[in-house]
């Protein structure tokens, strides 16, 4: 089953990468706040990340700030599609469906326990 993981980064801002497995890499996006059942969160999609952020939490290169594990576990697709993405997260604090949703090159994240 695919993992799931969202770091708590502190550079620029501080800010959460939502982070999906996906053929060998992390699709990424990066969350303003926390993620709170039913509450739209402003979601920008990054570049893919290596699958050692999975596990990892530390300093990031070029001093980019550091990051730390906020929440991880594994997950279930539902949905893949270009500009909707539905997965059900088994996590240690998100246990539910989460839905990414592009409306005009806007992306928004919502979770749904």
């Amino acid at each position: 089953m695919p993992r799931f993981v969202i770091l708590s980064h502190d550079h620029p801002h501080l800010h959460w990468d939502f982070m999906l497995e996906m053929e060998g890499k992390l699709r990424t996006w990066r969350l303003e706040r926390l993620p709170a059942p039913g509450v739209g969160i402003r979601a920008e999609p990054l570049g893919d990340h290596r699958m050692a952020y999975l596990d990892y939490e530390g300093p990031v290169s070029g001093g980019r700030g550091s990051v730390t594990r906020w929440d991880a576990g594994e997950f279930e697709w539902r949905k893949n599609e270009p500009g909707e993405i539905f997965v059900e997260l088994r996590g240690s604090k998100l246990r539910g469906r989460a839905r990414l949703t592009e409306t005009n090159g806007d992306w928004e994240f919502v979770f749904r326990s």
